[in-house]
């Protein structure tokens, strides 16, 4: 299993390198940073330090999306970084959250969605793409090549991501909602004529690794890295609050698929409102539907052992890349634990002799 690390563009921008570059440092394959340009600062500017910095690491938006920014930019960003630094980005994407929703746009519809995954990824991959009416090229792109990864909840989505997709961003680690969403994923690429197992799958979620939890400073250790990580619960009941409202009771779609797991909707029963000016990050004030067990169900918090075993189990369900949100007070310790003690006893070690 791929460790991916998802990083807010908060200011001074120099730390976010510096974070990327400790990521590489532990041995993390992927460094992710969301994309909102009025709520953190420009994510594009920032890879291009990012990759300056590093020599390996993967770097893309977790998410982009079409509404907000132009498609052809968006494979020319890309494909620049590509020419400047080798091909080491990747493109995540969505129909548009906190972005779009802070200038009071709306997400774009899944029809438009698929046509932005082919023009970004056609022209960021050198290819000639129909578009508006006219084929479109950048024809200064020659080498670069650009994975597009779908972020996806809903039944539509995930269908659409077995389809187009070369990748499945699903941002919770819960093991029902995770095997049930990676198996409507391969079913819908399966349909399409397409292997399965070319599709890649990232579950991203808050990590926080605490000491042992026994004994009264565990327990309040552990209570505090639940608080640290309560945010990433609002965050995911403000993405699934439109899909309750379609697939679940009085909604006005049946589900393709089957039923979608209680797991991934019954706790936004006491959800009320969202505020986007606290999107992302802890602390906020709009989580108190958020229980404990969500958090615990949702990240993966605890001490080392725990991460282990729950990152085994997500790699038992077909999960290539864990990408922890770092958006908590412990960051440096998080990273250390991760790239000392977590990741080599997930990638497991060879012995030198027999």
């Amino acid at each position: 299993m791929d460790l991916g690390v998802v990083l807010q563009n908060d200011p001074p921008a120099w730390r976010v390198v510096d974070l990327a570059r400790q990521a590489e440092t532990y041995g993390f394959s992927h460094v992710w940073t969301f994309d909102s340009h009025l709520l953190w600062e420009e994510p594009f500017v920032v890879y291009s330090q990012i990759l300056s910095a590093t020599h390996r690491v993967t770097v893309g938006p977790m998410v982009t999306n079409p509404a907000t920014r132009d498609v052809t930019v968006t494979a020319s960003l890309f494909a620049t970084l590509n020419e400047m630094f080798g091909n080491r980005t990747i493109c995540g994407i969505g129909r548009g959250d906190s972005a779009v929703r802070v200038i009071n746009g709306r997400p774009v519809t899944v029809a438009e969605l698929r046509e932005a995954i082919h023009v970004i990824r056609g022209l960021a991959s050198g290819e000639a793409v129909e578009y508006r009416g006219s084929t479109l090229r950048l024809p200064w792109n020659r080498d670069s090549r650009l994975p597009v990864w779908v972020a996806a909840y809903g039944p539509r989505m995930l269908a659409l991501t077995g389809e187009v997709g070369d990748g499945f961003i699903l941002q919770l680690a819960d093991p029902d909602v995770v095997a049930w969403s990676v198996a409507a994923v391969r079913a819908a690429a399966e349909r399409a004529g397409r292997d399965p197992g070319e599709v890649s799958v990232c579950v991203a979620a808050p990590a926080y690794v605490t000491a042992p939890t026994d004994g009264e400073a565990g327990r309040r250790a552990l209570a505090h890295a639940y608080d640290q990580c309560r945010w990433f619960g609002g965050m995911v009941g403000n993405h699934v609050a439109e899909m309750v409202a379609r697939y679940g009771p009085g909604g006005t779609e049946e589900a393709a698929g089957g039923r979608i797991p209680d797991a991934l909707t019954a706790f936004v029963a006491g959800r009320e409102g969202y505020d986007y000016n606290e999107h992302g990050r802890a602390g906020n004030s709009h989580t108190g539907f958020v229980t404990d067990e969500i958090v615990d169900r949702f990240c993966l918090v605890g001490p080392a052992e725990h991460h282990v075993e729950r990152l085994r189990e997500l790699a038992g369900l077909g999960v290539d890349q864990f990408a922890l949100y770092l958006q908590h007070d412990a960051k440096d310790e998080t990273l250390r634990a991760y790239g000392e003690t977590i990741g080599p006893a997930v990638r497991g070690l060879s012995r030198a002799r027999e």
